[in-house]
Formats: structure tokens, C-alpha cells, sequence
């Protein structure tokens, strides 16, 4: 059974001559109707038509109202009723061809928003997160990348190869070791020179 608004405490807020239409208020206040005062705030700040500011002023204001005059919390509240009423019309003129006249017409309207005290359960209240643990830091990983494994054994003599070059090095200080032949003396050129005029005397005479 629907309770009868008389039968709960409400909060209202209006603003009178507001410069919009009321149809184009209306169209605001349809998505706010029955909402929870703090999503219905958060609709309007999102809206895209004009009239979203000027609704989003009058729940501000009833809000308000609500916090401070009777002494109720934001998150217990639920816009009761929103409505825009017809204000007076503004009449201007706009001067046409052939001396004729256009009527221009600018509306008012005023917004009124009721808040009500939300009865238990009347709030789906959205389940609260625990908060992420925090991660471990992880260390900073260095910038170059590190040598491949196969350029490491590119780089690195074979077993084999470093035997074989350690044999010829054990070698060489036995070959060292032995005395190496000694060369005979070159004869002197003026020794050789002697040598050579004997001999042709000694051919001559024999002649």
C-alpha cells in the first residue's frame, strides 16, 4: 500500500520564473523522480540540456534545506515529487515583411523539488569494496638486455683449441734448451785475397 505524502516529513525547494519552458524542465526532472537525493545530483551534473542546471540549483537548495533546518543526512533522502509549473509568458514582436508582425513567445516556468525521508530498505545501498592490497614493489628491470648466451660462447675458446695452444708454449723452452750448432767464422776478405794470388803463383810455376 502507497503511504500518502502527508503522512511523511518532506523538504521543498522552488524557483519561480526560471527562463526555460516547462516542457523542457519536465523532460529533466523525469530522470530524477524517485532517485536517492545523491544519485539524483549525480544525474543532473551529467545532463546535457540547459535545464539540468537550473534543477540541479533547486535540489541543491532542498538539500540543504533538509541538512540544516531539520537535521537530516544527504544519503537518507529521495527526491518525493519533482515538478515544473507554467509561468508567466513573456510577449515580444518581430517585424516581418509588408508590414507585418511576428509573435515571439518566452516561457517561464517553476521547478519544484519535494525531499522525503528514505523509509529502511527503501535505499539499495551499493555493497562497499574492500580496498586492493598493495602489490609488491617489484624491482626496476635494467634497461639493456643481457648478452645472448651464445655470443658468451662465441667469445670463449674452445677446450680443445686451448690445449693445442698450450703444447707449442711447453715445447718451446726444451727446444731453447739444447745449444744450437755453432757457425763457422767467415774468412776475412784480405785472408781470402792471399789465398787466391798463392795459388795462381803455384799454378804458374808448375806451368
Amino acid at each position: 500500500m502507497a503511504v500518502a505524502p502527508q503522512e511523511r516529513e518532506t523538504v521543498r525547494a522552488q524557483a519561480r520564473y526560471v527562463r526555460c519552458s516547462a516542457r523542457k524542465a519536465r523532460l529533466v526532472l523525469e530522470h530524477i523522480r524517485g532517485k536517492p537525493a545523491v544519485e539524483a545530483r549525480s544525474i543532473l551534473a551529467f545532463q546535457t540540456r540547459a535545464a539540468a542546471r537550473d534543477a540541479g540549483k533547486v535540489l541543491a537548495s532542498a538539500i540543504a534545506n533538509a541538512e540544516n533546518n531539520s537535521g537530516h543526512d544527504e544519503d537518507d533522502l529521495i527526491v518525493w515529487a519533482a515538478y515544473a509549473d507554467e509561468g508567466p509568458t513573456l510577449k515580444r514582436w518581430r517585424a516581418r515583411a509588408r508590414g507585418r508582425v511576428n509573435r515571439i513567445r518566452k516561457r517561464t516556468c517553476h521547478i519544484t523539488i519535494t525531499l522525503a525521508v528514505a523509509e529502511p530498505g527503501e535505499i539499495k545501498r551499493r555493497p562497499v569494496r574492500p580496498a586492493p592490497e598493495p602489490e609488491p614493489e617489484e624491482k626496476p628491470k635494467p634497461r639493456r638486455k643481457p648478452r645472448a648466451k651464445k655470443a658468451a660462447a662465441e667469445e670463449a675458446p674452445p677446450a680443445e683449441a686451448a690445449t693445442a695452444a698450450e703444447e707449442p708454449e711447453a715445447a718451446e723452452p726444451e727446444a731453447a734448451a739444447e745449444p744450437a750448432p755453432e757457425a763457422e767464422p767467415e774468412p776475412e776478405p784480405e785472408a781470402a785475397a792471399d789465398e787466391e794470388t798463392d795459388e795462381k803463383e803455384a799454378t804458374e810455376d808448375g806451368a
